[in-house]
């Protein structure tokens, strides 16, 4: 297998945004940026779209995570229309970002450039916003469009577990993203090998890695189905030290697990909200602790979701990194592959330096 190491250049441009050749592998080319510099004209026109009550608030619940239009108007109770007007200034000076997925627009905060005066004003304005508290309410209306994306992914796995790797294989073969996943979770980084945490295992293949290689394993699922075809794995292969837990990572916070390992092997396009994932993992990691997550990179192949149960078309490897350092973790190791069909698989190592 060909593996492309991570060769971030200096305009914080990850291997992932280049495109790949038919050969699977990454061609490595990415190109220099010149940022323009920040003047007041731009900088009046960031604070006039800022200056305005909803439009702040709308960036505050944007911490939380990326929205769409419909699921904006009803966190505020506002008209479609008025909706989309707000949301227009604020794209239009960069102070939010769209992403599509599938047939969806989706709105989220501005992932932070390197040496861009714009880029550091805005970062700058949305640590304000962040000091405001979002209110209990909306909070909760938050929480309800999580669990629809959380239940909407389990009726998937309810339906599809017999045949999950047959899907998961339209994309990528099990051992694509597992091998890279063992190459950077076992090495001499990882001082203590007492014990793991993986989340979302799927028929519980990579657990038989973990289970010799750690004391402790513990298998976390949303989905019963999963886990029982984990722990029917487990069982097959005897292998006597996995405990199983249903639920999410907040799940295992409330336990108040701590793992020196967390693996996340193609999980993270199912799950409702992945920016928490980053947040829930810094608590359950023990210091010096290592999170190894392998997914996709962002793409525009929509029948993964209905094939395949994805909520999210993979994530730009930037996003991944913005939401580690903010969960307080820090960026190691990555790997990136380039497959035939297109997609690219990155593989990447973050440590917990608390």
């Amino acid at each position: 297998m060909n593996y492309m190491a991570n060769n971030k250049n200096d305009s914080g441009t990850e291997p992932c945004t280049s495109q790949n050749d038919d050969t699977g592998s990454y061609d490595g080319a990415v190109s220099q940026v010149t940022q323009p510099a920040l003047n007041t004209t731009t900088l009046a026109a960031v604070l006039k779209a800022s200056a305005d009550p909803l439009r702040l608030e709308i960036l505050r619940v944007l911490e939380t995570d990326s929205f769409g239009v419909l699921e904006l108007c009803n966190l505020f109770d506002t008209k479609q229309s008025g909706m989309s007007h707000h949301l227009k200034v604020l794209n239009n000076v960069g102070l939010t970002e769209t992403q599509r997925e599938g047939n969806s627009i989706f709105y989220r905060r501005p992932l932070a450039r390197v040496n861009d005066p714009q880029s550091d004003a805005i970062q700058t304005l949305l640590e304000l916003v962040d000091q405001t508290p979002i209110e209990t309410e909306r909070m909760d209306r938050i929480k309800a469009i999580r669990a629809q994306r959380a239940e909407q992914s389990r009726l998937f796995f309810a339906k599809n577990a017999e045949k999950f790797r047959e899907q998961q294989e339209l994309i990528a073969a099990y051992e694509q993203y597992a091998d890279p996943a063992k190459e950077l979770l076992f090495n001499e980084s990882l001082k203590t090998r007492d014990s793991a945490l993986e989340i979302g295992p799927g028929k519980g293949s990579f657990l038989s890695d973990l289970s010799t290689g750690f004391n402790k394993v513990y298998a976390l699922d949303n989905s019963s189905d999963m886990l029982n075809a984990a722990r029917q794995h487990a069982a097959e292969h005897k292998l006597d030290n996995i405990e199983f837990i249903y639920g999410e990572t907040d799940v295992a916070v409330a336990q108040k697990l701590t793992v020196d390992a967390i693996v996340l092997n193609m999980v993270l396009h199912h799950v409702a909200s992945p920016r928490d994932i980053f947040r829930d993992s810094q608590a359950l990691l023990k210091p010096g602790g290592v999170m190894i997550l392998t997914d996709l990179c962002h793409h525009d192949q929509d029948w993964a979701k209905t094939n395949c149960g994805d909520l999210w078309l993979g994530f730009e490897p930037q996003e991944l990194t913005q939401w580690a350092i903010q969960s307080g973790l820090e960026e190691s190791e990555s790997l990136y592959i380039g497959l035939r069909n297109g997609f690219q698989i990155q593989a990447r190592k973050f440590i917990n330096s608390n």
